[in-house]
C-alpha cells in the first residue's frame, strides 16, 4: 500500500486525494513519502503484508518498568505520564550505532505500552490520597485479637456505611453511529437521596436500609397511597437528605437492634454483636451510650481515621455492586415503559418515574446483592471469616 501511495504521488495525485482514498491522515501520507527511498528498497517476501522494524535494545529495559514502584504509590506519590517518560529517557547500552540513541516514544506507542505492561490511569480521590496504610495494618492486628478473645463469629460481625444515590441519573457516555456526529444534550437529574446499608460478615443477614430524602411526604406517596411503616426502607427526611446523629441512632434502636436480636435467637447464637463503622460525623464516639438497654449487647468498633477506603467492607464492592444492579433495573424500567412508544427520556422521567418506583428498584437491587458479595468484602482485614463462610 505504501508503494502504491508513492507511485500515485509521483504521477501527480494530490496528498489530500491520497488521504481520502486510503483513509489515512495527511500526516501519515507525509511520513510515507518522506521515507519513500527506504520503502522502495525493501523487498518483501510473497504474501507478507506487514513489515516490522528491528526492536531497539532500550525497549528491553523498558519492559521491566522500574518506574512503576508500588512502594512509591503506597506512600502517596503520584506517577503520571511525564514521570514515566522521564524514567524511560536513558542511553542505549552497547549500541552499535555511531551515535548513542536516546529513548523516543509517541503517544500511540505509550498507549500500547500501558496495555502490554498492564498499567492504567486512575483518578486519585482525596480519600484515597489520605489513606493511612500503617494505621490500617495496626487495626487488622488489633481486630484479630479482639475477635479471638471475644469469640465473635462471622454471623455476629456487622458493618454499615452510607452512600449517596442520584436516583434519576443516567450514565454520561453512550454510543452513536458513525453517521451521527452529535447527540442531543440531556440535562442530568440531580435529585438525590442517602442510603445506609448494613450486613454481617457471613452475608446471610442484610439489614433494612435507612433512606434519607429531602421530602417527608413526596407527592407520589399520596398518589400511590404509600404507608411509610410498610416500606422496604426506614424512611426519614431533612433538608440536605443526609444521615445525622439522631437519624442514625433511631435506625440502630428501631431497625438494627431488633433485626439482629431476632436473627441470633433464630439460629441459636448468643446475643453478642460487633458493629464496625467509620468515624463519620453521624457516628459519634458516645454512640454506645445511646443504645437502648435491651441492645447493650451490641459493641461499637470504630475504624481508624483515613482507613475507610482500605478497610471498610461496604466500600469493598458491596455498595458499587448495589449501584450497578440499581442502574440495570433503571434501564429495564425505561425500556419497558418506552418500548413501542414515542416517549422521550424527559417524558419518561416526568410522567413514568417517581420515588415510589425508585423504592421498588432499591429493594430489588439490595435483594439482588448476593451473600457472596458482603462475605468477600471482609477479606481485607478478616480473611479468616471468608474461609469459614466458604
Amino acid at each position: 500500500m505504501k508503494r502504491k501511495i508513492i507511485e500515485k504521488r509521483e504521477r501527480g495525485v494530490s496528498m489530500a486525494d491520497l488521504a481520502r482514498t486510503y483513509s489515512r491522515s495527511t500526516s501519515t501520507i507525509c511520513s510515507i513519502l518522506k521515507n519513500k527511498d527506504k520503502i522502495k528498497e525493501i523487498d518483501a517476501s510473497k504474501g507478507v503484508t506487514r513489515i516490522s522494524t528491528q526492536r531497539l535494545r532500550i525497549l528491553d529495559n523498558v519492559e521491566i518498568a522500574p518506574h512503576m514502584d508500588k512502594r512509591k504509590q503506597l506512600q502517596g506519590d503520584t506517577i503520571n505520564e511525564n514521570i514515566i517518560f522521564a524514567d524511560l529517557v536513558e542511553k542505549t547500552p552497547g549500541s552499535s550505532m555511531a551515535e548513542e540513541q536516546a529513548f523516543k516514544g509517541s503517544c500511540g506507542w505509550f498507549e500500547k505500552f500501558k496495555r502490554r505492561i498492564g498499567i492504567q490511569s486512575i483518578v486519585r480521590h482525596s480519600e484515597a490520597a489520605s489513606s493511612d496504610t500503617k494505621a490500617a495494618e495496626n487495626f487488622i492486628s488489633d481486630f484479630k485479637k479482639l475477635v479471638d478473645s471475644e469469640g465473635y463469629l462471622p454471623q455476629q460481625d456487622f458493618n454499615c456505611d452510607e452512600t449517596g444515590l442520584f436516583w434519576k441519573k443516567m450514565p454520561k457516555q453512550t454510543y452513536i453511529t458513525a453517521e451521527d456526529n452529535a447527540l442531543p444534550s440531556h440535562k442530568p437529574m440531580k435529585d438525590h437521596l442517602t442510603l445506609l446499608f448494613c450486613a454481617n460478615a457471613s452475608g446471610d443477614l442484610k439489614i433494612k436500609p435507612l433512606l434519607v430524602y429531602h421530602s417527608e411526604t413526596p407527592r407520589a406517596f399520596k398518589k400511590c397511597k404509600v404507608q411509610k411503616s410498610r416500606l422496604n426502607v426506614m424512611w426519614r427526611s431533612n433538608n440536605k437528605a443526609s444521615v445525622t446523629h439522631d437519624l442514625f441512632t433511631d435506625w440502630i434502636n428501631e431497625v438494627f437492634g431488633p433485626s439482629v436480636k431476632k436473627y441470633l435467637l433464630e439460629i441459636n447464637l448468643p446475643l453478642h454483636v460487633l458493629l464496625v463503622m467509620d468515624n463519620a460525623p453521624a457516628h459519634p464516639p458516645d454512640l454506645q451510650d445511646d443504645l437502648h438497654d435491651e441492645f447493650k449487647f451490641i459493641k461499637i468498633q470504630f475504624l481508624p481515621p483515613n482507613t475507610t477506603l482500605l478497610l471498610q467492607p461496604m466500600d469493598q464492592q458491596v455498595i458499587s455492586n448495589f449501584k450497578k444492579l440499581y442502574t440495570k433495573a433503571l434501564f429495564e424500567r425505561c425500556f419497558e415503559v418506552t418500548e413501542g412508544t414515542n416517549l422521550t427520556l424527559r417524558e419518561f422521567w416526568k410522567y413514568h418515574f417517581h420515588i415510589v418506583v425508585c423504592l421498588k428498584m432499591i429493594e430489588k437491587a439490595w435483594e439482588g446483592t448476593t451473600k457472596r458479595t458482603p462475605t468477600s468484602a471482609w477479606k481485607k482485614f478478616w480473611p479468616e471469616s471468608v474461609v469459614e463462610c466458604t
